[in-house]
This record gives C-alpha cells, structure tokens and sequence, in this order.
C-alpha cells in the first residue's frame, strides 16, 4: 500500500494524547517521521514519549519533545529538533492546547484570558513562525491549525472563543502569505472527546436555553479522537495541494467545510450620510432581513 506521507517530517503539538496523539499516529502509519509533543512528561504515561514509543514500536520514526509551544524559544527549539532528527519540516499541526478557565465576561479575570491567549493563539503562531520559513525555502508544507466551533456558538468563554476566532483569521493570512511558495494553511474544529470533554457545561447551557436540544444531544454522543485523524492527514498529503485557506468541521464519518464570510443585505444610500430615522425605516427590513437575535432579552 502506498504511504502517502512517505519521506515527510511533522510536527504535532498537544500529542501525548487524545485528538494530536490519533493525528500522529495516523500520520506515521502513512509514512511520516513525526516529532510528538506536550508541555511535560506524565507519570502515568498518555505523553509525547508514550506517542513517539508507539509509533517506534510499530515501526515508525519518532521523536519526543516537552515543553510549552506558547514560549517563543520553545516553539523555536521543536522546529529545530525535528530539522536536527529528521532533517527537515514538512507539516506542522497546531494541536497544544489547556485547561482553559470558564466566566461570564463581567466576572473574567485577566490572567485566565491571557493564558487561554497565549496557550492556543500564540502556541500556534509562534510555530508557524519558526516552521513557515522553512516551508517557504523548500517550496513545499502543510499548516494545520486546531479551531473549535466556540467562536460561533459557546457561552461562559470569551477567552477560549476569541482563541478559536483568532485561530481562523491567523489562519486564512498565512494562508495567503505563504501559498504562492506551495504551502497551504488550513484548520479544522474536531467534534470528538478529549480529556477536557465537559458535558455537565453542556447540560447547564441547555437547560438556561442557550442551545438548542439538537446540539445538547449531539454533545452526548460525541465520538473518539481517531475519527479526525484520516482527513487531517489527507490535508497534508500531496493530494490536497490546492486546498488552502479553509476551515473545516470533522465529526468522526462526517466531515464539512465552514462556508466563506460574506456581506449580505447591503443598504446604500446614494448622497449624503444616513439619518438615525433612516436606519431606523431601512436595517430591520433590509440589512437586518430574516435575522433572529441569538440571545434575546428575558423579561
């Protein structure tokens, strides 16, 4: 059977376990020499070494490395140890992630916005820029950020959803930056269970009526890691060149592709600036047609 990561080097932050850990060792089954990663070793295993030990026992090429990618010189120094292991960089992951502290936006305190900042946001750019380089000199990459659908639709985490959203707009400019060279940038939001799985948070949203029964249910349901590591993978094969720029929804067999931000329901006025009368006569019957408020005021 072909491998078609075969020859390629990669570097999977947030590895030791569940969603990074089904990516790394799907990729090194495919051919890859991966480099697995997460912040420190555990003593009950279910770390980058346990990663990198599977993928070696089975074969494989790996390598282990601990530390926290949201550091720039420790981004700098996994970059620097897949080049010294394997010789190169050919794909990179995005993956790391935290506990991340919930709270309404009155009561959040600073320091748990930043951390959840700097742990998802800056994790991933700081990688990208010690990787993307390297990527552009060699004419040939593949960036793969983790997002999450909390920038369209969560409560309690303005930190974690800015995180995601942010995610999605780094994403899209290197995407633009950086393909004209033959590397592409994409992200995906996994539905799949992880240790930070909190289904109690979704029984609480539900029964405030911030979602809907639909996605309630879905939360009950939601499937093991290994079902987002085979399209994952294919993004950073050779036969998804063209595809750059995008985001993705993967939910085990269900895979989607998150539709392309557009303006819609345009108001022009021909002279002149609008009147407050104006709007008040033209956004609800034009701009704002067949909008529903996501959160409506409760009497």
């Amino acid at each position: 059977m072909n491998k078609v990561l075969e020859g390629k080097v990669a570097i999977i932050t947030g590895s030791g376990m569940g969603i990074g850990r089904a990516v790394a060792l799907d990729m090194a089954r495919q051919g890859a020499s991966v480099v697995t990663n997460n912040r420190m070793a555990r003593p009950s295993g279910g770390d980058a070494e346990t990663t990198a030990a599977e993928i070696t026992a089975s074969g494989g090429a790996a390598a282990a490395f601990f530390g926290d990618v949201s550091n720039y010189e420790t981004a700098r120094a996994i970059v620097e140890t897949a080049v010294q292991r394997f010789g190169k960089v050919d794909i990179l992951v995005n993956n790391a992630g935290g506990e991340d502290k919930r709270a309404v936006p009155w009561q959040m305190p600073l320091e748990d916005w930043e951390r959840t900042i700097r742990t998802h946001l800056t994790g991933a750019f700081n990688c990208i820029r010690h990787a993307s380089g390297l990527m552009k000199d060699q004419k040939w990459g593949r960036i793969l950020n983790t997002t999450s659908r909390a920038w369209i639709e969560t409560t309690e985490s303005p930190n974690y959803a800015a995180a995601m959203g942010g995610i999605i707009g780094l994403t899209r400019t290197v995407a633009r930056d950086i393909g004209k060279y033959g590397v592409t940038c994409n992200a995906y939001s996994p539905f799949a269970k992880t240790r930070r799985t909190n289904v109690e948070k979704h029984e609480r949203a539900y029964a405030a009526g911030q979602i809907s029964r639909q996605m309630y249910e879905m939360y009950l349901n939601i499937p093991q890691p290994e079902g987002c590591a085979a399209f994952v993978t294919y993004l950073c094969s050779e036969d998804a060149a063209d595809i750059n720029g995008s985001v993705f929804g993967i939910k085990a067999g269900e895979i989607s592709i998150f539709a392309e931000p557009v303006e819609e329901h345009v108001i022009r006025k021909k002279t002149g600036l609008w009147t407050h009368d104006e709007l008040v006569a033209q956004v609800p019957k034009v701009l704002l047609k067949d909008y529903v408020n996501p959160a409506p005021r409760k009497n």
